[in-house]
């Protein structure tokens, strides 16, 4: 009796216990896990779907035509009927904040997406392959670092001509060596892993070995990166606005709002500090959201 009670006594494991403790997270739960215990990670995360919120349904959210003056209340403070007042043709800056910000991650994603997707595969035949291409791609990217992204990006920009559509291949071209050179590194190093190893000695094409074996080691790199150039990307097309370099006057582009209200700063300083606040507030919110994804999405660190 008493050994029988000794061995189911509080020392013992339960069984239920012991299968619990042994049943591992899901890599998506425990993404998650780890995502949310970022406070700051986890705000910016939600700002940011509000954010996409807000560009999709832009339109049905803007308490007034974007575009449309009022000369009765022209530069008016923040009020009641304009919650961040009006600008120097009286039009509501609250709705053309809220247009602009459809217009904004427009560019911005598109921007990313394009050096993210050739810099992908830039990255992973000059990490697979080497020899003479993995030259030829990395002395090309040495070539664009060495200029700062905002110069390089005015350079094509003059080239090509104003536009948004410019201002995306720009900020596309600026961004492709650093998704090249980062992909390019996980890709030596998942290059010489057993898997791969065990695919080459079994036949496998080479075609699949990158794109079933080594892409999907390179996919969390990618989202990092991507989260975390967002931001800049919105800084720079934000930039080249400001210099009338992209979105034209009428456009509900932050950079151009900035622009057209720098000559009221002193009588009607709303016109600036809106837009303003609302690029830093952005370029913030991506920001913490790519370190909180840099960490969650780091092995080495602990649920």
């Amino acid at each position: 009796m008493n050994d029988k009670s000794a061995k189911t006594g509080s020392g013992s494991a339960v069984p239920g216990e012991t299968l619990a403790s042994n049943r591992k997270k899901s890599p998506t739960a425990g993404f998650f896990s780890k995502f949310c215990k970022q406070r700051m990670s986890l705000a910016a995360g939600i700002f940011i779907v509000i954010l996409i919120i807000i560009a999709l349904f832009g339109p049905y959210l803007t308490p007034y035509d974007s575009n449309e003056p009022d000369y009765d209340v022209l530069m008016s403070g923040p009020s009641m009927a304009h919650w961040a007042g009006t600008d120097e043709y009286g039009r509501d800056i609250l709705s053309r904040l809220i247009e602009g910000t459809r217009l904004t991650l427009a560019v911005s994603l598109s921007a990313v997406g394009i050096a993210a997707f050739l810099g992908t595969i830039l990255g992973l035949l000059s990490g697979f392959y080497g020899g003479w291409l993995d030259r030829l791609i990395m002395r090309s990217s040495d070539v664009l670092f060495s200029f700062p992204d905002l110069l390089l990006a005015i350079a094509i920009v003059a080239i090509l001509g104003p536009g948004l559509m410019n201002v995306v291949i720009a900020v596309a071209v600026f961004g492709t060596p650093s998704f090249a050179r980062i992909i390019r590194s996980v890709t030596l190093s998942a290059k010489e892993t057993l898997f791969v190893e065990a695919a080459h000695s079994m036949g496998a094409k080479n075609r699949r070995i990158i794109w079933k074996h080594i892409f999907p080691e390179t996919v969390p790199s990618v989202i990092v990166n991507v989260t975390m150039k967002i931001g800049g990307a919105i800084l720079a097309a934000a930039s080249l606005s400001f210099l009338g370099m992209g979105a034209t006057p009428t456009d509900p582009d932050w950079g151009a709002m900035l622009s057209m209200g720098r000559d009221y700063l002193s009588i009607a300083p709303h016109i600036v500090y809106f837009p303003g606040a609302a690029i830093f507030l952005t370029v913030l919110a991506f920001n913490l959201v790519g370190d909180g994804l840099r960490d969650a999405l780091d092995p080495k660190t602990k649920n």
